[in-house]
Order: C-alpha cells, then sequence, then structure tokens
C-alpha cells in the first residue's frame, strides 16, 4: 500500500470514526422517560409496569408525574397544614394509590374494587406493590412542582419512596432530550 492510500484510508477512518460518535452521542442513553397525568388506576398501573418492564433490560426509568396523577403519590397516612382552597382540592381528589379510580367502567366506585379483585385472584401485583417495585429498583420519581402547587399538594403528604423528588418541567424536557425513549400516558 502506498502512502498515499494508506493517508486516504486513515482520513476515511477517521471520518467514520467521528460519525460513529456523532450517532452514538444523538442516539439517547439506555433511558426511558415517562410523563405520567392521568390520575386513574389503570392507566397509572400501565405506566408502573411499563417502568419495571424497562428496567428488567437495565433502562435507567424516570417519571414525571403532573396534574391528576400525583394523588396516586399521595400518603393517606400523612396529613400536611393547608389553607382552605388547597383542604378542598384535597378532599376532592384521591389520596393514594388505593383511592384511585378506573378510567372506565367506574361502576360508582365499585369498578376499582372490582377490578382489585380480580387482579387478586389471577395474581396480578397491585399499584401499591408495583411501586414498592420501581423504588427498590430505582425507578426515579420525579412530581411536577407547579402542578402540586396548583392542586394545593405538599411534599410532607407524599408517599416515602427512594428516588423522589420535585421539579420544573425544564428537568423533563431535559430528561426526555437524554432518553431513548419517551411516552407520555
Amino acid at each position: 500500500m502506498t502512502v498515499l492510500e494508506t493517508s486516504a484510508l486513515e482520513e476515511k477512518l477517521s471520518a467514520l470514526t467521528t460519525r460513529v460518535e456523532s450517532l452514538e452521542k444523538s442516539a439517547g442513553n439506555d433511558h426511558l422517560a415517562l410523563g405520567v397525568m392521568s390520575g386513574n388506576l389503570d392507566t397509572t398501573m400501565a405506566a408502573f409496569i411499563i417502568a419495571l418492564g424497562a428496567t428488567a433490560y437495565d433502562v435507567q426509568v424516570d417519571m414525571f408525574f403532573t396534574f391528576w396523577a400525583i394523588a396516586a403519590l399521595r400518603d393517606p397516612k400523612k396529613a400536611a397544614r393547608k389553607g382552605f382552597l388547597d383542604k378542598m382540592f384535597g378532599l376532592m381528589l384521591p389520596r393514594g394509590a388505593r383511592a384511585l379510580p378506573l378510567s372506565k367502567l367506574q361502576m360508582a366506585g365499585v369498578g376499582p374494587k372490582m377490578i382489585r379483585a380480580v387482579m387478586q385472584q389471577r395474581g396480578v401485583k397491585s399499584l401499591e406493590g408495583l411501586i414498592k417495585d420501581a423504588g427498590e429498583l430505582g425507578v426515579r420519581i420525579h412530581i411536577c412542582e407547579m402542578s402540586m402547587n396548583v392542586m394545593g399538594f405538599k411534599p410532607e403528604e407524599m408517599i416515602d419512596y427512594p428516588n423522589l423528588d420535585y421539579v420544573g418541567v425544564a428537568t423533563f424536557i431535559k430528561l426526555i432530550g437524554e432518553a431513548k425513549q419517551a411516552f407520555f400516558l
């Protein structure tokens, strides 16, 4: 091989290396960003099932809870001092995962109890169990600060969860940008 041919080959190799590095950077990490907005039992369960499925493939998962979905993360045993309007929101919204309604077949409040009974009969883990597993497997939960303020929620009434924080939407946008996949439920 001549010096000229070697030089041309080295240039092509360098260009290919630069291109591959660029593609690897833009491909995203083994990272999933889930936006959770619905305050329904079935939708929230689906979000946690997707999150846990991703962790089985060593994918880092970040869940961003906003508006109605935040109610699932309230601890029914905890209370916070609130003003009148915030107390009213608190009374109208579900107090924790166990109190979430179904998106369909609510049946005057009987629907969630029925679906939970069927799930238990068929060996399907409860939402509370899924949340616990997610915490143990490192799924990170980010609660939207603006939504918390609008809905009257306080940090002291949220569940104990190892990877939970309170962030603005800019953090979620950053997570989406870094993620290989992103979904909003």
